[in-house]
């Protein structure tokens, strides 16, 4: 079966260097709460707001151990007016036997605002 787990951070300002630090930090996260093993997961897609343009996070997904043949795609999300600014967001499409409601999504700053309800 496969599922889908969500993540998102936000950064301090639009830089390289944070980009794929913190898509690092979110994709950790993401691992250690899910116990995912990169021979499970099928794709990871991968998504910016539009004021995030110094750098792939994709990269960094690519430099977790074990995860260089994992298929990761990135992609601006819609601009629309109001939304959280600087926001990098992650679906991670696992083979899993847990179930939907035991999915442990992760957000992390202020992305915690996009979903309080799944925020611990």
């Amino acid at each position: 079966m496969i599922r889908g787990v969500r993540g998102a951070i936000t950064i301090e300002h639009d830089d390289a260097e944070l980009v794929l630090q913190d898509t690092t930090k979110l994709m950790q996260s993401i691992i250690a709460a899910n116990q995912i093993n990169p021979e499970d997961v099928a794709s990871v897609v991968i998504s910016t707001t539009p004021d995030i343009v110094s750098a792939f996070p994709a990269k960094a997904v690519r430099t977790l151990p074990n995860w260089n043949y994992v298929p990761v795609m990135c992609m601006h999300e819609m601009n629309v007016p109001g939304a959280l600014p600087l926001c990098i967001r992650a679906l991670v499409h696992v083979n899993t036997e847990v179930t939907q409601k035991d999915i442990q999504h992760i957000y992390l700053n202020d992305a915690v605002k996009l979903r309080p309800d799944l925020t611990k």
